[in-house]
């Protein structure tokens, strides 16, 4: 099954709004969310912490900042098919 992550921290509004995002499309497309709280390790923190939210699906660097809807449907799509 397709892994979607969402790198966010705590507090981060743009990360709430791209969990939001990822909710609504999970409702029509099937996948495992896995979410990464970056506060808890200093590499990620190093890697992402100017740049949240960031996802990837299936390990590749898909959103930053925003996540696009139709776009991560169409990525799901891909990778499902």
């Amino acid at each position: 099954m397709t892994i979607v992550t969402l790198y966010g921290k705590p507090g981060c509004h743009l990360c709430d709004e791209a969990r939001s995002v990822v909710a609504e499309v999970r409702h029509g497309r099937p996948f495992v969310l896995r979410e990464v709280d970056i506060t808890l390790d200093p590499a990620m923190h190093r890697l992402y912490g100017d740049r949240i939210p960031v996802v990837d699906v299936d390990g590749e660097e898909a959103f930053e900042y925003v996540v696009e809807p139709e776009e991560l449907r169409r990525m799901l799509d891909r990778v499902d098919s």
